[in-house]
């Protein structure tokens, strides 16, 4: 198993069974927890130095309380269904969340650099954008990007690709600051895989992720990847993120690093980057936007 996939179950604990915290070798800036929790269940964090995003992957509404401010999220059937709220918590707070129906919850999380306030972004103000054409169409949901959210350090949004599709295509990297031009990010993909409507009962949904370094910064990552696992990414290109057909393919991305300026700045391999151009003849899928 590679050092950069980690299954569902696999890196985790009681509470958490998909736990990624910094301080593992040469990983510092990036974190993500994801919780399953019944109705009524609470998780409570005190975020100390870092800044968290909640958001709901699947089941009933959440309950958010930190400090004076209470706030409830919507759910979603599941993350291929619809967007959904999003709510970012400070550092130095008690955050504690309730499930209001049982379902499953992500938190993002990244070491802070400035004090930001508490906020929600409901789903309707999420931006939705359909990127790519073809084979390479997805669409993406900009809840924790810049721009849509305000944070200190995190970045995050959601991709889904529809099956038979490849997305975080052409490969790209984000590992040095170039001031302008490409940042240096960590980052976080975690998988949620669906089959297709009509699939046979013992259809196994997965898909596949790849990550490609350097002679000087080698790192080389061929997952086949299912529902919970992740992928981490601490340098090198990465791409594609391949649905293979009969399966649809949703991840959350998470960023951050170490500059002080919160921006997503890539840069394509330059084998690669060509296919762009390719895209200016073809139609988005029509089978996008997926959810709406």
């Amino acid at each position: 198993m590679s050092d950069w996939l980690r299954p569902f179950g696999t890196e985790g604990d009681a509470e958490y069974p998909v736990a990624i915290r910094p301080g593992r070798p040469g990983w510092a800036h990036t974190g993500l927890l994801v919780a399953d929790l019944s109705d009524g269940e609470t998780r409570t964090i005190e975020t100390g130095d870092d800044e968290y995003m909640v958001l709901v992957l699947s089941g009933g509404d959440v309950r958010v309380q930190s400090g004076e401010h209470e706030e409830t999220l919507a759910g979603r059937a599941n993350v291929f269904a619809v967007p959904a709220d999003c709510a970012y918590v400070p550092r130095n707070s008690t955050l504690t969340v309730t499930s209001l129906g049982g379902g499953r919850v992500a938190f993002p999380f990244a070491p802070a650099k400035a004090d930001v306030p508490f906020s929600v972004v409901r789903a309707a103000d999420i931006p939705v954008e359909l990127r790519g054409a073809g084979t390479c169409s997805r669409q993406v949901q900009n809840f924790g990007t810049p721009g849509s959210l305000e944070a200190s350090s995190l970045i995050a949004c959601e991709v889904i690709t529809p099956a038979g599709n490849w997305s975080s295509y052409p490969p790209h990297k984000h590992d040095e600051h170039r001031e302008g031009v490409e940042s240096e990010l960590e980052e976080i993909y975690y998988f949620e895989i669906q089959t297709v409507s009509g699939a046979p009962e013992q259809a196994d949904a997965m898909g596949y992720q790849c990550v490609y370094g350097t002679d000087e910064r080698p790192i080389d990552v061929k997952a086949q990847v299912r529902s919970g696992d992740v992928v981490l990414v601490p340098h090198g290109w990465h791409g594609p993120a391949m649905a293979p057909p009969g399966y649809d393919m949703y991840y959350l991305n998470v960023m951050a690093g170490p500059g002080q300026e919160r921006v997503w700045l890539i840069c394509d391999d330059p084998a690669h980057g060509w296919v762009r151009q390719t895209w200016e003849s073809q139609d988005v899928d029509s089978r996008l936007p997926l959810n709406h």
